[in-house]
């Protein structure tokens, strides 16, 4: 399984693809970060982010993309550009038919340190680890889009075998279901021939 994890963000768009299945090593096969200057138009920076994701998926052909679910921050603003970016990679991946899958913040973390608050320091240590690293990406916002493609990877099998339950039992439900009674229609009165004088 190849995964591009993307950590969105307007300024600096943290991209990484890691190869490998649940249960054996990972393997890096490339990280970088998309950036965009910061007193640009916000529809030139778009624009760019895209161009950037795009090129990331032309050259290493992922099989699924994973994006960190955007969540409520005090920053309306940095939010505000986070959610336009994931936007942004949600769209490059879905127009090319890729699967995609949102993972919040504390998931990631949880999956990679075993802790839903692990800070930056610990989940680039981690990734390191991980991928066996000579030492951790530089910034961190590409550690943490290696993060969430290593979540994914371990964390697909579980949600394909719940996806398809979930699908086996609603198939099973409609096929199990009694028929729906019609309601009779109403009948209609005799039809009675007016006397004549």
């Amino acid at each position: 399984m190849r995964v591009l994890g993307v950590d969105p963000g307007l300024t600096r768009c943290g991209v990484g693809v890691v190869e490998g299945v649940a249960g054996r090593p990972l393997v890096m096969v490339g990280v970088g970060v998309v950036r965009t200057p910061a007193d640009a138009d916000l529809g030139h920076r778009l624009v760019a982010v895209e161009q950037g994701i795009e090129q990331w998926l032309d050259e290493h052909r992922p099989e699924y993309v994973a994006v960190e679910r955007v969540f409520s921050q005090h920053n309306v603003r940095t939010v505000m550009g986070t959610a336009q970016a994931s936007a942004v990679a949600i769209l490059c991946a879905s127009r090319r038919g890729i699967p995609v899958a949102l993972h919040t913040p504390s998931e990631v973390k949880a999956a990679v340190t075993g802790s839903g608050r692990a800070d930056k320091a610990q989940v680039g240590a981690m990734v390191t680890r991980l991928l066996r690293l000579a030492a951790p990406p530089r910034p961190a916002d590409a550690a943490d889009a290696l993060a969430l493609a290593i979540c994914h990877i371990w964390r697909a099998p579980a949600q394909n075998r719940l996806q398809r339950a979930v699908a086996l039992h609603t198939a099973a439900a409609r096929t199990s279901a009694p028929p729906r009674k019609t309601a009779p229609s109403p009948k209609t009165a005799p039809h009675t021939k007016g006397r004549t004088a």
